[in-house]
């Protein structure tokens, strides 16, 4: 069995759909190697996946291709596909490729979340759009789809009315990094690079609107009696300038810190230096910091209404993200019992292992073998 993968943000994205494609191509690799993978990309020139066998990557074949990326992945990739004798092409970020069945070339598609309806305010409305095009699509010409948490599942069936019959739930999980624990000494330096006193409550995602920072900020504020700092990591975007205005409206200067551009290495050694994590974004399709922060024993406040208290589980405690009190006063149970944050730190070990790269990739084998 050949299987193919439309492997393009594996090797041009550094963060989401990059790394969901990057974890399944290795996963699979590590764990279900009796297989044939090809990951197919119109270019391999960002050093983003060097560990993936460079046999096992195809390119556009033509000069025609190679200048028309977007239209080879849209429909001319169908016929490479048939000669590389692929038998089942799985598209890793939401979109399939025209003509697959007519070359006898079964198809799965994973949909990562459907925010852009939930949240259509968040979005262009060109880009809602065409993402609606794509995904609506994909979900039509599937054979199978796969949703990357039980609200993507539900989404799909009230919105796209897709019969749920036809939909996998499969979970990912992070970055092997997060797993490692990282040397006190090498943590210590870390977090004085960046200039963070502990304790502190970290949150870690992009600065925009739908992560709900700004709200945290609030709520951190009306925090009684506690020497905890408040660290936002993440990439900014316009909205970081509400969260600034929030901080200085709060005369909050100097216990939340913002810290744009974080690397990836740095991480590790930031969560695992927390005290606490906090992730109240308003809609999330999965929620991978949470599980990253459940890798670095730490207590997760995450937020109801949308995939994360699937990706945490017991591991941590969920508010309201609309409600800055309900934020706060679950913020104060976990700084004030200690005992608290070790019995989360203790039953978010357990559940995390529901998100191993072995027992996904097995998962993904299994519905490429029914498919086949």
């Amino acid at each position: 069995m050949r299987i193919g993968f439309d492997a393009k943000r594996a090797f041009a994205n550094k963060t989401g759909l990059g790394n969901y494609s990057r974890f399944v191509l290795e996963a699979l690799a590590n764990f279900e190697n009796a297989r044939e993978y090809l990951a197919y990309t119109p270019k391999n020139d960002r050093n983003l996946f060097p560990d993936f066998p460079k046999k096992a990557i195809r390119y556009p074949e033509n000069w025609f291709d190679q200048k028309l990326s977007a239209y080879w992945r849209y429909a001319a990739i169908s016929k490479q596909l048939s000669k590389d004798g692929i038998d089942i092409f799985h598209g890793l970020s939401n979109e399939l490729p025209k003509g697959l069945s007519r070359r006898s070339i079964k198809s799965v598609v994973t949909i990562h979340d459907l925010i852009f309806e939930r949240l259509p305010y968040v979005y262009k409305p060109v880009d809602r759009i065409m993402y609606r095009h794509k995904f609506k699509s994909a979900c039509k010409h599937s054979d199978v789809i796969v949703a990357v948490s039980e609200q993507t599942k539900r989404d799909l069936t009230e919105l796209y009315g897709i019969d749920k019959d036809k939909i996998k739930v499969i979970y990912q999980d992070c970055n092997p990094i997060f797993k490692q624990k990282i040397d006190v000494q090498e943590r210590e330096q870390i977090i004085n690079n960046y200039g963070l006193e502990k304790p502190y409550i970290l949150s870690v995602g992009t600065l925009e609107e739908r992560k709900n920072q700004h709200r945290l900020v609030e709520a951190f504020a009306g925090l009684k009696n506690n020497d905890f700092n408040l660290i936002l990591v993440g990439k900014p975007t316009g909205y970081t300038q509400k969260i600034r205005a929030t901080i200085q409206h709060y005369g909050l200067g100097n216990r939340v810190f913002i810290r744009e551009n974080v690397p990836t290495t740095h991480l590790p050694a930031i969560y695992q230096g927390a005290d606490i994590f906090a992730y109240i974004s308003v809609y999330e399709g999965f929620g991978i910091p949470i599980l990253e922060a459940l890798h670095s024993g730490t207590p997760v406040l995450a937020a109801k209404g949308s995939c994360l208290e699937e990706a945490g589980g017991p591991g941590g405690l969920y508010a309201d993200p609309y409600k800055t009190e309900d934020i706060r006063s679950q913020l104060e149970m976990l700084i004030a019992d200690a005992g608290l944050r070790k019995s989360l730190v203790a039953a978010g070990q357990n559940h995390i292992s529901a998100f191993s790269a072995e027992k996904i990739a097995k998962k993904l084998v299994n519905l490429y073998e029914n498919l086949y």
